[in-house]
């Protein structure tokens, strides 16, 4: 099946309702189309179009509700989907926390489709990849890498009259380079809902310079240095903060948990340079205008001058304490500062340049510790300059301390997380006092 337009979601999800006998029935209609391919050692190895289209029905009785899903469309599947997410509804036990469903709502449209993107076929895609692996092959390099290109829809419909629609691109790309002995390695990775941002060539040599740069790495002494993070390097070390949930919160299981209960709404957090807000109309990270549980998304800024603003809260618990909900990011942007990467090199008396961190852990929660590794070139920075490039290490260090110990900010960039497939805006960062625990021969 296509990508459905918004009328042609909205017809469909009215025949399904149609169908119900529940109390109250929301349908949910998803569907994507994309492609992707996958290369290393210099060659492509896999390539592929993915088409896909799903439909969830949840039925409700009171306090007890189900749901099932389907990837059929004639009139008996849809049916039959209403029926089964019913009799599931009926054997499920009562859920306390069950609001009801959403009524009618005015949502503004959102700005996460791209024609450009869209347009994609196969031939986009290799040219791309070509591009990129002709940079590597001219560098006497080996590369991995992948690119995957999509185009999304979403629809919900509900039995009291709710009723919401979007539709976004997304173009994604990644890849590592290596040398032939398997002692050197580079990595640049970028996002885009505008593939005609997209540039797989200088992304590729960005990559291969690091991984000739780092060549020869020495081992260095774990201990306490100042920092300069790339975008990339931050994000992953970011991204497990980006939860600013009351619940969880209140119940002690966050970093946002204050000693003896409650949250650190309004409490200086972080340094004064940190604001960090979700913005559905962010030109480089457009996000979607509403989420599933029927609550509109806005500009929320979550941390202003590094003080804890605004919490999330969904309908049930909003309801439990007596507050107006709000809806979780969608997006995450952290403002940024004027120094580049270059000024905060030559301002850096003695510091490690971290171009990635890969494999991290949470250690504990509560205060946000996390532990993983560097990876694709660490730089040893002494007197202002690059000197030389060093062996991995194991870190050990909260978000949140780190932020604590800010001593410069860039330029937001837009940078991808593998592990999640999120983009975030994330600028580079100079920080003091960052910890690193032990070496690693990985790299």
């Amino acid at each position: 099946m296509p990508i459905l337009s918004k009328e042609e979601a909205q017809a469909l999800l009215k025949k399904v309702l149609s169908y119900s006998k529940a109390d109250e029935c929301e349908a949910s209609l998803f569907g994507s189309e994309g492609g992707n391919i996958r290369y290393a050692l210099n060659a492509v190895s896999t390539a592929g179009d993915i088409s896909t289209t799903g439909l969830s029905v949840t039925s409700a009785y009171g306090k007890k509700s189900a749901s099932a899903n389907i990837d059929e469309f004639d009139d008996a599947a849809l049916e039959r989907v209403v029926r089964r997410s019913e009799e599931l509804a009926q054997l499920a036990p009562e859920n306390p926390e069950r609001e009801e469903m959403p009524g009618p709502a005015t949502f503004k449209e959102a700005i996460t489709y791209n024609p450009k993107t869209a347009a994609m076929t196969p031939d986009t895609r290799a040219d791309l990849v070509a591009k990129s692996l002709d940079v590597t092959k001219k560098a006497g390099l080996s590369a991995a890498g992948f690119l995957e290109n999509s185009t999304t829809f979403s629809a919900v419909m509900n039995s009291k009259g709710f009723f919401a629609y979007n539709k976004g691109t997304n173009v994604i790309f990644s890849v590592t380079t290596r040398n032939d002995a398997g002692t050197a390695s580079g990595y640049a990775a970028r996002g885009f809902t505008d593939v005609s941002k997209l540039d797989t060539e200088s992304a590729t040599r960005i990559a291969t310079m690091k991984a000739n740069a780092s060549i020869g790495a020495r081992a260095l002494e774990p201990g306490k240095y100042t920092v300069i993070l790339e975008p990339v390097a931050a994000t992953y070390l970011l991204e497990n903060m980006f939860r600013f949930d009351a619940r969880s919160a209140d119940e002690g299981r966050s970093f946002l948990s204050k000693k003896g209960g409650g949250t650190r709404l309004g409490e200086q957090l972080m340094d004064e340079k940190v604001t960090i807000y979700s913005d559905p109309f962010d030109p480089d990270l457009p996000a979607s205008t509403w989420g599933r549980d029927g609550l509109p998304r806005e500009k929320t800024v979550w941390i202003d001058k590094g003080v804890v603003k605004t919490l999330s809260y969904n309908r049930y618990y909003a309801k439990k304490k007596g507050v107006a909900p709000q809806a979780g990011p969608e997006n995450i942007i952290m403002m940024g500062g004027n120094t580049s990467l270059e000024e905060m090199i030559k301002s850096t008396e003695k510091g490690i340049l971290v171009s990635r961190l890969w494999y991290i852990r949470m250690v504990d929660p509560q205060v946000l510790l996390l532990t993983g590794l560097t990876r694709d070139g660490t730089f040893y920075i002494e007197n202002g300059e690059i000197k030389f490039p060093v062996k991995n290490f194991r870190f050990n260090e909260s978000p949140v301390i780190m932020l604590n110990n800010l001593e410069a900010l860039g330029k937001p960039e837009r940078s991808i997380s593998v592990e999640s497939y999120r983009s975030y805006m994330i600028p580079p960062m100079k920080v003091r006092d960052f910890t690193f625990s032990s070496l690693s021969d990985a790299v």
